[in-house]
């Protein structure tokens, strides 16, 4: 078995493609070790002490190092680690826990029943275009809420903490919104 590593916009974070379905539907984030108690894999690769963050895409996993740890020490645990995994045939959340990423209700905004149609129109663009492209560097943006011409969208993966992440939601998500649904004036990170 063979597993492909990228890069992503953000230097902490790897990409890593197993050549297999990771999750069949949804994503799912873990940015901490208690969170990543709902994964054998996850909390795997938290045990090696130098990954802060673990991501899971369709097609891949997006690992994040800690601050000043180097990749090319680190990549070869990781490999080994996803490789064990993924030959085995291990199942990638222990039974019982959730497999799509659920964000904490406080964390969603309750759109105005009036804004149906652009929450509509918002979400839909995100899905067909912004997803798409963020999933291509590691990491996903999901919708958060519309509120008074402001979009919130919450990064996860790869994009939590990039360096280029305020770039792409201002020059990238935001103009692509704003073309497409005038009522849209900001987009915000949350």
């Amino acid at each position: 078995m063979l597993i492909e590593t990228e890069t992503t916009p953000n230097p902490a974070t790897l990409k890593f493609l197993p050549g297999r379905t990771v999750m069949d539907a949804g994503t799912r984030d873990f940015a901490t070790p208690e969170e990543a108690e709902a994964s054998p894999l996850a909390e795997m690769l938290f045990a090696l002490g130098d990954v802060t963050g673990v991501f899971f895409g369709r097609d891949f996993v997006s690992v994040t190092a800690a601050p000043g740890v180097e990749w090319h020490s680190l990549k070869p645990d990781v490999l080994a680690i996803l490789l064990d995994h993924f030959a085995a045939n291990m199942p990638l959340f222990r039974q019982g826990s959730a497999g799509f990423s659920v964000p904490a209700d406080e964390e969603v905004l309750t759109d105005d029943p009036a804004d149906a149609d652009i929450v509509a129109q918002i979400r839909e663009l995100i899905d067909t275009r912004v997803r798409p492209a963020v999933a291509n560097d590691g990491g996903d943006i999901v919708y958060r809420g519309f509120d008074k011409g402001k979009v919130f969208l919450r990064m996860q993966g790869a994009c939590a903490g990039c360096p280029s992440s305020s770039a792409t939601l201002k020059s990238g998500i935001e103009q692509l919104l704003k073309y497409y649904v005038p009522e849209v004036t900001e987009v915000r990170a949350v």
